[in-house]
């Protein structure tokens, strides 16, 4: 059985695109979060043969390579990969320190580039066709005050799949990226509500992002349906103009 590898399964997005793979399709998914929630326990007790929850520190992208060689390799093909898990960060420049800066690239920029390269790896020991899919942004679109550093690692993102999708087309490896406006998540949740309502009031329906909408649009993408499509960057954002 093919699997799909997806970042960020405990909670959110992560979770939504891992609970919606395994309800609209055959593959198995292999989740990579810090640690277990509510979500990862039901979707083990639920799919006890299709979905395998790994517990990874992604701040730490030196050790994909034992976490691809230890525990993914042996669990059979991977036909896919979510690049979802990222870590925010909400200041200004002036105030950055290095330290920060540095977790939040290997978070949101060096483990996706990592996980992608024994994911691509793996596809081509195997002879496998798949689909690469990184959780972009609005913010690579949109200036928003305090997410530059965070748009610049949602930036990173989207220009090295571009680079993927070229390298690899020809094997029939596609990559793309979706990137999704401001939704209900635990990310935005120290937004009070007057600055979720100026965010909201930017764009043109006037609402947050479905979550919903977002987790099927990676399904999509990671379908034999979306065959015709690499090297994009797809924003479901309501709107952001």
């Amino acid at each position: 059985m093919n699997s799909i590898l997806v970042t960020g399964d405990s909670r959110g997005l992560g979770a939504q695109i891992a609970e919606q793979l395994l309800e609209e399709t055959e593959y198995r998914a292999l989740g990579i979060s810090s640690g277990e929630s509510d979500q990862t326990r039901e979707l083990s007790e639920q799919y006890p043969d299709r979905y395998r929850h790994l517990k990874f520190d992604l701040s730490q992208p030196s050790q994909i390579e034992s976490l691809y060689e230890e525990e993914l390799k042996p669990l059979g093909p991977l036909c896919g990969l979510v690049n979802n898990a990222a870590i925010p960060h909400d200041d200004l420049v002036s105030n950055i320190r290095f330290k920060e800066l540095q977790q939040l690239f290997a978070v949101n920029v060096l483990s996706p580039i990592m996980l992608s390269k024994y994911t691509l790896r793996d596809m081509i020991l195997n002879g496998t066709e798949g689909s690469l899919v990184h959780v972009s942004s609005v913010s690579t679109a949109t200036g928003y005050k305090g997410l530059s550093m965070y748009g610049s690692t949602k930036g990173a993102l989207e220009s090295f799949s571009l680079g993927v999708a070229r390298e690899w087309g020809q094997r029939g490896i596609r990559s793309n990226c979706v990137a999704p406006g401001f939704m209900e998540t635990q990310m935005t949740s120290d937004l009070n509500d007057q600055q979720k309502e100026r965010i909201y009031d930017r764009t043109s329906l006037g609402k947050p992002t479905d979550m919903d909408d977002v987790a099927e649009m990676v399904v999509f993408l990671l379908s034999d349906a979306a065959a015709s499509i690499t090297g994009e960057v797809i924003r479901i954002d309501s709107g952001t103009l």
